[in-house]
């Protein structure tokens, strides 16, 4: 890839509320001294190539925090569905040609997980959108409902998004001879074109995004494409205290290794 094809600016933006069923105020819990929030605006400011990371909240508790380790934020409505419509906001009063939406309770967020999706965007300009997919490792996720799948044609772009097991294993314990395929789990980190994220709000909702609760589908039921990138990144994610606990844990390991 040549440097002129870099745009500009690539924004990276961390859609963060303080308001979650499961886990309020999560984005502020402490991890090693740190919050979620500032580990993972930490980490993606290694990207290689993001111009700016910002935090993107209608929460001024959050905003006050993100000042506090110096990470710049921008306020949005409180209304807002999703928060992609939150990083759409962000987008519309910046210039970024590419705005990747960086989940804010993935304290673990690799910078090398970033660069790649975003690579794949900059080699590829025919596709709006790009995210990543992991090889699914344990058994247990294909049957996860909370773990989602992804499966892509030939060209690296995605068919289908589910929770259910995709493509259909009659029997996990005897796949690897029965069924050669490798089955992905979808990473939710997304890469938009900027145009194509301002109009994304409007496209219609359609019926498998209903059935599912994936917005992702939006886009393939709209006839868009979505480049997905295979990474090594194994996501962890924040949804209840219970997850902080297995993040630490995580945490330290990590340190230890590499201490």
């Amino acid at each position: 890839m040549l440097e002129s094809n870099v745009p500009k600016r690539i924004l990276g933006v961390i859609p963060a509320r303080f308001a979650s069923t499961r886990f309020p105020g999560k984005a502020l819990a402490s991890l090693a001294g740190k919050t979620l929030l500032q580990h993972v605006f930490d980490r993606a400011s290694e990207s290689r190539y993001l111009t700016q990371v910002v935090i993107a909240t209608d929460d001024h508790r959050i905003a006050d925090a993100a000042r506090s380790f110096r990470a710049p934020v921008r306020m949005t409505r409180a209304d807002h569905i999703s928060g992609t419509d939150r990083v759409a906001e962000v987008a519309s009063a910046d210039n970024a040609e590419l705005i990747v939406n960086i989940q804010g309770d993935e304290p673990l967020i690799d910078p090398a997980a970033i660069d790649a999706a975003i690579l794949a965007m900059l080699d590829d300009f025919t596709r709006p959108m790009g995210t990543l997919k992991k090889r699914i490792e344990n058994p247990e996720e294909i049957f996860n409902p909370n773990v989602v799948k992804v499966v892509t044609n030939l060209d690296g772009c995605a068919i289908y998004f589910s929770r259910s097991p995709v493509p259909f294993v009659p029997d996990p314990s005897h796949r690897a001879a029965a069924n050669p395929l490798t089955l992905y789990k979808h990473i939710g980190l997304y890469v938009y074109r900027r145009d194509f994220l301002l109009g994304y709000p409007e496209l219609p909702v359609g019926p498998l995004e209903r059935a599912e609760r994936l917005e992702q589908l939006r886009a393939l039921e709209n006839g868009h494409s979505i480049r997905v990138v295979e990474t090594e990144y194994e996501s962890f994610g924040v949804d209840t205290p219970e997850d902080l606990d297995r993040v630490a844990n995580l945490f330290s390991a990590s340190l230890l290794r590499n201490g």
